[in-house]
């Protein structure tokens, strides 16, 4: 048995986070389980009662309108200024409301637009695939195994790539000129966001062509995107010179990288990292490890409702008007329960994601350090 620390806690547990702050289930436990999956029923229960979990079919409508009607506008720029370095101007705005539909298409994924899964599939690989480029199929399946298990090291493929080292054991495993770049990672966070919008639009494609893929609708989506690209890639290079469609692709993919990955980076980043055999019951595996961003209207209108990331996990499928409320009740049930919610602003965020990966990183070996030599100095 070690001894453990959650914000604001310490408990003893089996288990022990990668991070210096692990969280897991006490041996001696299991009524305490039992007591916050009830507890969940009974919060679970008053949400439903307050109809917390109906359709906002008028405000996803609305707001879609409004990004068709901005996109239209950007677009009607792009013709009208021409062979202009303010062009580029309009390839940020762009990225923004491509980004803007890929947050409702991370709801229709989360089935939390319309009742049904087939009409929120088709909607998300409308707004999600065709006019913002990335694979429904595949957010699903990736955002999917996030949910079920967040920061569970080998469960969520959020921690588990290979640009960053999210958790302590991952970094020790870096070698050479990764280990050196793991060792400023967290200054190195933001920048690197810039090409975020690259990869995920080539994760969406190398998903769907890969035969192991779960993707249902493969061709309908490779499609989409294919046809997405060609009039996109098609009207920049028919309106702009070589050189400043180049540059107006380049900003829109870094604004896209650098906003998406702004707006999911505070949400887990820096919380307490889960050990692969830890068991913990679906209340503080959700709590525990997901932080929100202080403010209501202005966070929930830049992030697309993922300020509110502790009750979108706990009830993935509620619409984002709701999850004001929703916040009230969770922040007072897990008040009473005496388990840990951690509301932070935006910036202090950022700056706890910078240091927490500049801290995991400093773990990874000296790329210039002789490994034998190291060894035989501890001998």
């Amino acid at each position: 048995m070690t001894e453990i620390a959650v914000p604001g806690r310490t408990r003893r547990t089996s288990g022990r986070s990668a991070t210096g702050r692990p969280i897991g289930q006490r041996s001696g436990d299991r009524g305490t389980g039992r007591h916050l999956a009830s507890s969940y029923t009974d919060l679970t229960r008053r949400v439903r009662e307050e109809g917390l979990l109906g359709r906002t079919l008028g405000f996803y409508l609305l707001l879609s309108a409004g990004l068709i009607l901005a996109l239209g506008g950007a677009i009607a720029g792009l013709l009208v200024l021409g062979d202009s370095w303010w062009q580029l101007v309009i390839a940020a705005v762009l990225g923004v409301i491509f980004s803007q539909f890929g947050f409702l298409g991370h709801e229709a994924a989360h089935r939390q637009i319309f009742t049904t899964g087939k009409t929120n599939d088709r909607v998300g690989q409308l707004l999600g695939t065709a006019l913002a480029g990335i694979s429904h199929s595949w957010w699903t399946n990736k955002h999917s195994r996030h949910h079920a298990n967040p920061n569970r090291i080998g469960k969520d493929p959020d921690i588990e790539g290979e640009a960053l080292a999210f958790y302590e054991a991952k970094a020790e495993r870096r070698r050479g000129l990764s280990a050196l770049i793991a060792r400023k990672q967290g200054y190195l966070f933001f920048p690197m966001l810039t090409l975020e919008g690259i990869n995920l639009h080539f994760a969406s494609v190398r998903f769907l062509l890969s035969r192991a893929s779960p993707a249902k609708s493969r061709w309908l989506e490779l499609g989409l995107i294919t046809g997405r690209f060609l009039l996109y890639l098609g009207l920049l290079f028919w309106v702009l010179p070589m050189g400043l469609a180049l540059a107006f692709l380049g900003v829109q993919l870094a604004v896209v990288g650098i906003y998406l990955g702004a707006t999911f980076a505070p949400n887990h980043k820096g919380m307490p990292i889960i050990p692969a055999d830890t068991k913990l019951d679906f209340l503080r595996r959700q709590v525990l490890t997901s932080r929100n961003i202080k403010g209501r209207l202005w966070p929930t209108v830049l992030m697309g409702g993922l300020n509110y990331q502790i009750e979108h996990h706990l009830f993935p499928s509620m619409p984002r008007p709701h999850l004001a409320r929703a916040r009230q009740l969770v922040k007072a049930h897990c008040e009473d329960l005496g388990v840990p919610y951690t509301e932070v602003s935006l910036l202090r965020s950022y700056g706890t994601v910078i240091s927490y990966l500049n801290r995991v990183g400093l773990t990874s070996r000296d790329p210039f350090v002789c490994p034998v030599a190291s060894r035989l100095g501890r001998d």
